[in-house]
């Protein structure tokens, strides 16, 4: 996984960004008004994503559309994977744990929830 996809994803303004195109291709104008700050912030933003990987660019006449590239989460999907395992394993045990719990209440006060 490219690392660049974590501090492109860490900014506020960038994480505006990629959840705005997640309805769609945009243009860069669109993105401006749904992110509240000026074209050229909007443009230096969309570089970095696009440097990271995380969006690519459609050039139509004088406007530029962009778009969410599916790879780079895709991969950032796949590396979570192996800690998603761990955290609902530990979610798992801790559901065994409340349900033991739960019993063992049950058993002491007479059968009563």
């Amino acid at each position: 996984m490219h690392p660049a996809i974590f501090g492109a994803l860490a900014d506020p303004t960038r994480l505006r960004i990629v959840e705005a195109l997640r309805a769609g291709e945009q243009p860069v104008n669109d993105l401006v008004e749904r992110v509240e700050i000026h074209q050229s912030g909007v443009s230096r933003h969309l570089r970095i994503l696009h440097g990271a990987g995380l969006v690519q660019v459609r050039p139509s006449g004088p406007q530029r559309f962009y778009s969410l590239r599916a790879e780079p989460f895709r991969e950032l999907d796949a590396w979570l994977g192996a800690y998603r395992e761990l955290w609902e394993a530990r979610l798992d045990r801790l559901g065994e744990a409340l349900e033991s719990r739960k019993k063992a209440r049950r058993q002491r006060h007479g059968g009563a929830a």
